[in-house]
């Protein structure tokens, strides 16, 4: 339909569509007239167009402060810490490239675009690099819930991204632009992109493919909202009416391609939250009215589906699972497999409700106590300069052993002083850090009996001796060496005394082992 002009305020002319003098169009004629006096007229759109240019360049800044802001956001994630990961997205400077192409669109400038483009991929493969680099060389790779939380994208996903959009153009077009908005668009950016670093650094191609497309999806969804946003306050294109309708369909089709996946993917957390809440009521209604239901877990990718739980009732039920499987197998059409651990309580109403309450205390205190030993894992591994796979813990005993690695400069006393250290942070725990096996000190004696440094040497000595188990052999001292031969031996240690040596120092050296 062809295009008339209206006259506008302020002397300008503006061009008024066709579609103004339709049934509707009139209608809204008194809307569309107050928008374009009062609002859009309001609009600096050369200062905004120049503010938002400015601040798209790649430059040095743009790139260290996407790399700090990225290696904090790995570095919360690994550690299981909205709070750390919140301080990332103060720093992240992602908004301005993304913004910029959104109303490089909306106005029609190719090379503004590029420019955008290109600071926006030079960030992103920075990010990328510098978070699996952290995580590589960190000993926390286990993916946490804050990183699971970044590789299933729904149309949630999508919504954040477009509202954190919407309110970062209006502040820019407004002029309110400032660290709240960053850090909103920043919210739908930066922890994909640091899950996709992750990825990469563990070879786990499941997180990187997922965050990899929440990611996608978030910058796409705010250029192109932004695009909308610039074109409703008034940004005029230099494209052609024809290319202008084209670009307007472009951005329809790509909403659309992005919605359905994510609508699916919603659709399936959806069917999984529901189905939940369809197997509790089964299983409590398989039971007396008293009956509690915990820890339940659903396994839908397994075959048949396997469901797992804990039921707290009066009266046990021996038919419960063969029952439960049969009733859910027709409801969801699929096979269906159960097992529960039924624990009987008293039939008063509060027994089922304080046998929960006192399963769910030694959850918690278990948990706990597996936090604890990871921890103690985690720094027996990097003390002894090990992956965690090489320490050995026996929870039975409360034991936790590890063989260092050589580490050049660190003598004995620095091994046995790193393992007093960790011991006092598990003192319920008996911790043996096994040195490599490094030359004994000597053991200087005064008037017969070890110096405060001989004291010190001796117990190096005694502590390297039981740790690693091997036989070794003493020299002189006279009366001062035979008491430590008489220690060694009391403690398991196979010991040599050999004849000679210097009356005012006792040597130990390990014995030759058979090759």
């Amino acid at each position: 339909m062809g295009r008339i002009v209206e006259p506008a305020s302020a002397g300008k002319q503006r061009e008024t569509p066709g579609w103004v003098h339709s049934p509707i169009g009139r209608a809204l004629v008194p809307l569309r007239r107050w928008w374009l006096d009062h609002v859009i007229d309001s609009v600096d759109h050369t200062q905004v167009i120049a503010k938002v240019a400015s601040e798209c360049t790649n430059s040095p800044r743009y790139i260290f402060m996407t790399m700090m802001s990225a290696g904090i956001a790995i570095l919360g994630m690994l550690l299981s810490s909205p709070a750390v990961v919140i301080g990332a997205m103060l720093l992240s400077p992602l908004m301005s490239p993304i913004l910029g192409a959104g109303f490089a669109l909306a106005t029609g400038k190719i090379k503004w675009l590029q420019i955008c483009v290109k600071a926006l991929a030079i960030g992103t493969i920075a990010a990328v690099a510098f978070t699996a680099l952290i995580v590589l060389v960190s000993p926390l790779k286990t993916v946490t819930p804050e990183i699971a939380a970044r590789t299933q994208p729904n149309l949630f996903d999508l919504l954040v991204a477009l509202f954190s959009s919407l309110a970062g153009s209006y502040a820019m077009i407004r002029g309110r632009e400032g660290t709240i908005v960053g850090v909103a668009i920043a919210t739908a950016l930066m922890p994909p992109l640091a899950a996709v670093g992750y990825g990469l650094a563990t070879l786990n191609w499941t997180v990187f493919g997922g965050a990899l497309a929440l990611y996608v999806t978030n910058f796409l969804t705010i250029a192109l909202s932004a695009t909308i946003m610039a074109r409703l306050y008034g940004f005029r294109t230099n494209l052609s009416t024809r290319q202008g309708w084209f670009q307007n369909v472009g951005i329809f089709v790509v909403f659309t391609l992005l919605a359905i996946p994510l609508g699916l993917s919603l659709r399936q957390i959806a069917f999984e939250a529901n189905a939940q809440r369809v197997v509790q009521s089964t299983i409590a209604d398989s039971f007396p009215g008293k009956a509690r239901v915990s820890d339940l877990a659903i396994d839908w990718d397994s075959q048949p589906a396997t469901i797992t739980g804990t039921v707290f009732t009066p009266e046990f039920n021996s038919r419960a699972d063969a029952e439960i499987a049969r009733r859910l197998t027709g409801r969801f059409d699929q096979p269906v497999a159960v097992a529960l651990d039924q624990f009987r309580v008293g039939a008063d109403p509060g027994a089922a409700e304080q046998a929960q309450l006192a399963q769910a205390r030694a959850e918690q205190q278990a948990a706990a106590t597996e936090a604890q030993i990871n921890r103690m894992i985690d720094q027996l591994a990097v003390v002894a300069g090990v992956d965690r796979s090489a320490v050995t813990v026996d929870r039975g005993n409360r034991r936790a052993i590890v063989q260092a690695a050589d580490l050049p400069g660190l003598s004995l006393s620095g091994w046995q002083l790193l393992e007093q250290r960790i011991d006092r942070t598990a003192p319920d725990w008996t911790i043996e850090l096994r040195p490599p096996v490094l030359a004994l000190p000597a053991i200087p004696l005064a008037n017969g009996e070890p110096t405060d440094a001989g004291l010190r040497a001796q117990d190096a000595v005694l502590w390297a001796a039981t740790r690693t188990g091997l036989p070794i052999v003493v020299s002189g001292g006279g009366a001062a060496g035979d008491s430590l031969v008489a220690a060694l031996r009391s403690e398991g240690v196979q010991v040599t005394k050999a004849e000679g040596g210097s009356a005012d120092r006792i040597d130990a050296r390990w014995q030759a082992l058979p090759q």
